[in-house]
């Protein structure tokens, strides 16, 4: 304990402690208002809230690249596979059933293929919809005004029929909007969204493929059917490693947008 003599001014109090940077991949900006989306230069800005926290997609998209490769590998795979499979069929004449087929390397390479379709497609629809949801909450704080649907919409919007045909779409491209940096003067820049375009469409033609040939192969009962079959799945599985090749150039252009909004601020230097 200090003191101090009668009548004599109390003594300074002690400098407060240095406060600490922004955390790991925070905004380096302010985040904007609501109705305030960086129209044409500095604006008053709003102080962060307990949500304007970005947090960095690079760990999740580096193992969702890895995820779409290998996805993609395996669907070239099943195509081989259902070539080797057409040609094996054709020693059969064609009335004959299904169940009359003698076992071969064919039939063992198939079920090899769908296995490995399994252990591939399930851990990269998990890590694809994290990573979709994390990069959908970070444009949120970049411009909230990009968007007409909550954020939870990431998740949901890929189990709800038929609208999963279009609105997942949609957040991808408002997500790709708000990550996309405005000119140095504030002017709105537009960067091109044909390759997320063109995932998409290719990603649903690969979808739709896959379920009208699972739907014919199960119904399949002759070498007739099975080869009317298995030229769908060749189809199929070619178009699903193009969009798997497509998805994975997207994640890696997306993220690298997000990573440049964080480190450089909203507006380009050039």
């Amino acid at each position: 304990m200090s003191f101090s003599a009668p009548g004599s001014p109390p003594p300074p109090p002690p400098p407060l402690p240095a406060q600490p940077g922004p955390a790991p991949y925070q905004a380096p900006y302010p985040v904007p208002q609501q109705g305030h989306p960086y129209p044409g230069g500095p604006v008053h800005m709003a102080p962060p809230g307990p949500q304007s926290t970005l947090r960095s997609p690079k760990g999740l998209a580096t193992a969702l690249i890895w995820l779409l490769g290998a996805a993609a590998a395996v669907r070239l795979f099943s195509a081989g596979v259902g070539a080797y499979e057409q040609s094996w069929l054709q020693g059969f004449s064609s009335d004959t059933h299904f169940d009359d087929l003698e076992l071969g390397l064919a039939p063992g390479l198939t079920v090899l293929a769908g296995l490995l379709q399994v252990l591939t497609v399930l851990p990269t629809v998990v890590v694809f919809i994290v990573w979709f949801h994390r990069v959908r909450s970070n444009g949120g704080i970049f411009r909230p005004d990009a968007f007409t649907l909550g954020r939870g919409w990431a998740i949901g919007a890929w189990f709800v029929p038929v609208a999963n045909l279009f609105l997942p779409c949609r957040i991808a491209l408002q997500t790709w909007r708000a990550s996309t940096q405005r000119g140095p003067d504030g002017a709105d820049r537009t960067a091109s969204a044909a390759l997320l375009t063109s995932w998409w469409v290719v990603w649903v033609l690969a979808a739709t493929g896959d379920r009208v040939f699972s739907r014919i192969y199960m119904a399949a009962e002759t070498v007739d059917e099975l080869l009317v079959a298995g030229k769908l799945g060749i189809a199929a599985d070619l178009v699903t490693t193009v969009a798997g090749v497509l998805a994975l150039l997207f994640v890696r252009r997306l993220t690298a947008m997000q990573n440049t909004m964080a480190t450089e601020g909203p507006y380009a230097r050039v």
